[in-house]
């Protein structure tokens, strides 16, 4: 049974049941699957434990840890190739005698180096009955959004104390990899490009990216070279949109997880009925409410969720007068049938009354400062005459926090295209944020002029006229992205500044035509069989609001699907402390590789 996710998660379930449970499947075989952190994360994404089951696999075991023999079963290693895991694998068969399992069918992600290869066969050689790479070294996160664990990448890419490093280098060749599994997932050899300016970051991954996307489509297992498919994959800089990384959101998911403390996707909430316990809510695809709602403004949130549960109450009128958590609590006790329902409307219930609880005593005030900074012009369309005006009263309000002020702070400094060092120096001194205040002076490390230059005026973006969509007063802003996005599947990105890598590139229309050097890939999951892709990396780290806008754009040219990608995905919080890192000693930043 096939795990109810979509597009990506359900391109990678496909790719591992295949690649691994079909080649060692024989029938009414039960075996025992040993991951390291990696594919446990990895096969968490995108699949459960009944699914698991239905493959034949009756235990799931860290390779890390100490564990008791099974020598009457078989294994399967799904690891990374790193010594560590390398060697949980040569520890279970260290002697014929005392092996842990009967057997081992052994799969890594991806390319296992020569050194670790030879130790494992002359180590357990005679154990193994497989020992085969799957190429899949990404995780997808949400049906259109993917991340690579690459530990300190943002780090690694913009630090001064790395630049013109092996460190550097290497953070971009793994990347590089990283990318063409997920071409290859999707079974895409795209046309290459990158934004030109400011940094040669982008440009320096994406010749990388075309470099071993060639080589990997001549040495596949067909051995044929694989034409270019009608898909473009676009690499970006992080310095290209900083307005978006810092302004506060207000649709549904990039407010929760920017106002409340939400990590590994989980919510802790408690509602009247638990008495004071604390509950705990995965917020995930499997859960088609939070997929309806997650990229609705809080507004609409706040409106949608009561009539659904009064819907649910409705059919068997269990409750009376005004609806709290409390009642909701009582009904499930009473209606056992649409305990789920209501359980999952009562988690989003909480999550938008806790958002809310944030954003009216504070934040909606900021809200207004932050958008008149960010667009250079009022609710009215009235151009913003003196920024500074505008920024003065969350300067001086002391409700608001430190993190808050260095965000309209960076807002004022992006809308000016830098300040004097003067000035910027009062602002840190006014405000006492000395001892953060690299949280501001480093973004100059991602190209974003925050001195400003007379001698180096650069020009403000041009973009999309969106004066006729209809948008709440506190949310104007578009995130840049989505620009590129259009433009991109419109064919209007111009190639001087979005250059492409390959020789000849793909013609790209948006209609998705399949060109006739294309096979049919009967093997998709997805319903976009002849559609054309729009993959976007970002380096160092992508906002919950570029990742809306991806499904945004899907849906609105149903022709094109966009998927999206970084490093890691960001809230403006965890962004202004990688940034103030920048210009910390490596050894107390970076986690030491295995």
């Amino acid at each position: 049974m096939a795990p109810a996710v979509r597009g990506l998660k359900s391109l990678v379930w496909q790719k591992l049941k295949s690649a691994i449970f079909d080649d060692c499947r024989k029938e009414d075989e039960w075996k025992i699957i040993l991951l390291d952190d990696y594919t446990t994360k990895l096969l968490s994404l995108c699949c459960k434990m009944t699914d698991l089951l239905a493959e034949g696999i009756t235990v799931v075991e860290n390779v890390y840890k100490n564990r008791e023999p099974v020598p009457h079963m078989k294994a399967i290693y799904f690891i990374t190739p790193t010594k560590k895991s390398v060697d949980g694998l040569i520890d279970d068969f260290i002697s014929r005698s005392s092996s842990r399992y009967k057997a081992a069918y052994v799969y890594f992600t991806d390319f296992c180096p020569d050194n670790l290869f030879n130790k494992i066969k002359s180590s357990c050689s005679k154990s193994i009955r497989r020992c085969k790479e799957i190429n899949i070294s990404f995780f997808p996160y949400e049906s259109q959004v993917f991340t690579l664990n690459v530990p300190d990448a943002f780090y690694r890419c913009y630090s001064p104390t790395l630049e013109k490093t092996k460190d550097k280098d290497a953070v971009m060749e793994t990347m590089a990899e990283q990318i063409v599994t997920l071409c290859a997932t999707l079974e895409e050899n795209p046309g290459v490009r990158c934004k030109s300016t400011p940094s040669d970051n982008a440009s320096k991954l994406a010749h990388l990216v075309e470099k071993h996307l060639e080589d990997y489509y001549k040495t596949d297992e067909k051995s044929q070279i694989k034409a270019k498919t009608h898909s473009q994959l676009i690499i970006i800089d992080r310095g290209f949109d900083p307005v978006s990384t810092v302004l506060h959101e207000l649709t549904f998911q990039a407010m929760a997880y920017d106002l409340l403390p939400i990590e590994n996707d989980t919510y802790k909430y408690k509602t009247d009925a638990s008495a004071g316990k604390e509950k705990e809510a995965i917020l995930e695809e499997d859960d088609e409410l939070w997929v309806k709602i997650r990229h609705k403004h809080i507004a609409d949130v706040i409106e949608e969720i009561p009539k659904l549960l009064k819907e649910v109450s409705s059919k068997k009128k269990a409750t009376e007068g005004k609806l709290s958590l409390s009642s909701l609590s009582q009904l499930m006790k009473k209606m056992p049938h649409y305990r789920k329902e209501i359980s999952r409307q009562v988690v989003h219930l909480s999550l938008a009354e806790d958002c809310m609880s944030k954003f009216k005593p504070n934040i909606e005030r900021l809200c207004k400062t932050e958008q008149d900074l960010a667009l250079g012009t009022d609710a009215e369309g009235q151009k913003v005459k003196d920024s500074m005006r505008v920024l003065l009263p969350v300067l001086l309000n002391k409700n608001h926090d430190n993190y808050d002020k260095i965000r309209a702070i960076l807002l004022y400094i992006f809308s000016t295209n830098g300040t004097t060092q003067e000035n910027l120096d009062k602002l840190i001194q006014n405000v006492q944020i000395e001892s953060d205040s690299d949280m501001i002076r480093n973004w100059k490390y991602l190209d974003v002029p925050i001195i400003s230059s007379s001698a180096v005026q650069q020009q403000k973006q041009t973009r999309r006229d969106r004066s006729l969509e209809e948008t709440f007063q506190l949310s104007r802003w578009t995130p840049v992205i989505k620009d590129v996005m259009e433009d991109a599947i419109e064919n209007k990105l111009d190639s001087k500044d979005w250059p492409y890598c390959s020789q000849c590139p793909p013609t790209w229309n948006g209609s998705g035509a399949v060109s006739a050097r294309q096979k049919t890939k009967a093997s998709y999951q997805d319903e976009r069989k002849s559609s054309a892709r729009l993959i976007i990396f970002v380096i160092g780290g992508i906002t919950y609001s570029e990742m809306r806008s991806a499904y945004e754009v899907s849906q609105a040219h149903k022709s094109c699907e966009v998927i999206i990608g970084s490093t890691h995905i960001l809230t403006p919080r965890r962004l202004l402390d990688e940034v103030k890192s920048l210009t910390k000693p490596k050894d107390t930043v970076c986690v030491k590789d295995e």
